[in-house]
């Protein structure tokens, strides 16, 4: 599997503008127009794939983390910008370098158009996040018109060719100058790059081909996804044109946050408070864990802020539910408001008891403070 820094030829530090400017650099010497190798063409496609990775800030991260499997777990399109045949290797060119000087490639402009990618930003509970569910959502994305069937004419008639383009979908312009003869190709006024004119289109579509309608979905959450965690439904986009792919939807979860439970990876966190004899004698706690009630050891002479950890009480290993993180609980100790006449005669007697030694921790000090303040 090819490495897309190494394919751009740059560093994975790289900024935009260095990945921009090695992608000029490249697409001049594998543009197919210009570089006649037998694999120029699936080149020069690569090159926009690890353009078109390296340039968003999402793929990207992805991509650093866990290559190119990751994107496509992720639910992102790893086909590039430049798969769907000439056209896109012409359109994307053009806008880089204004087309002078190369010849246009025989393009169909009807040929099949994958249709665009979806995005739903989706809140859950933290619980749900953890654990898994199921959530219905609807979602409105562009459908073939059922009407014309995609054409964008009105039944009984079909579209004309554009007589500006003569069906091409692109015009050129030919400019003499002292270097010589320069040639620059664009977009068809006319018929927008189609080769084609509706003169009697749709009243459905109004000759686009394509209708939104409302769609509902269930999409199934498996346990052990987080905040920013991306669920790709292949074929929920919006539908192509000329027969070409339906886009996906992704789905962005993102996470309410627990008001006692904090979640690091697999790991839970969240804080424990015990008393002065508790933590000095040990004893043995109820503590709230995603799983319900469950007992926690506190050892004689545990110190304030230590951590203590239920193993297997935490997260589901996403894709692996069988094994689980830890909930860890940080040891809070309570200093009295108050005590009672017996609890303060009590606790005189230890402190009588531990004056002249040395404390071997900061629980006499407090101790001292709860009983002369």
């Amino acid at each position: 599997m090819s490495d897309y820094y190494e394919i751009l030829g740059v560093e994975r530090n790289a900024t935009k503008d260095e990945i921009k400017s090695a992608f000029r650099k490249m697409a001049r010497k594998y543009h197919p127009d210009v570089n006649k190798a037998p694999d120029a063409e699936e080149k020069f496609k690569e090159l926009g794939r690890a353009y078109e990775t390296l340039m968003d800030d999402n793929k990207r991260a992805t991509y650093d983390r866990y290559g190119e499997d990751g994107l496509r777990e992720a639910g992102f399109s790893t086909s590039g910008p430049f798969d769907g045949g000439f056209g896109d290797l012409n359109d994307i060119f053009e806008s880089f370098f204004g087309g002078f000087g190369f010849t246009e490639r025989a393009t169909n402009p009807n040929s099949p158009q994958n249709g665009a990618d979806l995005r739903l930003n989706l809140q859950i509970d933290f619980e749900e996040a953890v654990f898994g569910v199921e959530k219905e959502v609807k979602i409105a994305h562009l459908e073939t018109c059922d009407e014309c069937k995609g054409t964008g004419a009105k039944e009984g008639s079909k579209p004309e060719t554009c007589p500006t383009c003569g069906g091409t979908g692109r015009v050129q312009q030919v400019t003499q100058t002292p270097l010589g003869s320069f040639r620059q190709i664009t977009t068809c006024p006319k018929c927008g790059g189609t080769g084609r004119i509706n003169s009697n289109p749709c009243p459905k579509c109004s000759g686009e081909g394509r209708i939104e309608k409302e769609r509902t979905l269930k999409i199934k959450i498996p346990a052990g996804v987080d905040n920013g965690s991306r669920i790709g439904l292949a074929g929920e986009g919006n539908c192509g044109k000329n027969g070409g792919r339906t886009g996906d939807l992704i789905v962005v979860l993102y996470v309410k946050e627990h008001k006692e439970f904090k979640r690091d990876g697999f790991d839970i966190y969240s804080a424990v408070e015990i008393t002065f004899p508790q933590a000095a004698l040990g004893d043995t706690i109820d503590v709230k864990t995603l799983d319900g009630i469950k007992q926690l050891v506190i050892p004689p002479g545990v110190q304030q802020d230590k951590m203590l950890q239920l193993k297997g009480a935490g997260v589901p290993y996403l894709g692996n539910n069988s094994k689980r993180g830890n909930h860890n609980f940080i040891v809070k100790i309570v200093t009295p408001q108050s005590l009672s006449a017996e609890e303060k005669q009590l606790y005189n007697k230890l402190y009588e008891i531990n004056r002249n030694k040395k404390p071997s921790s900061k629980f006499i000090d407090k101790m001292k403070n709860v009983l002369h303040n």
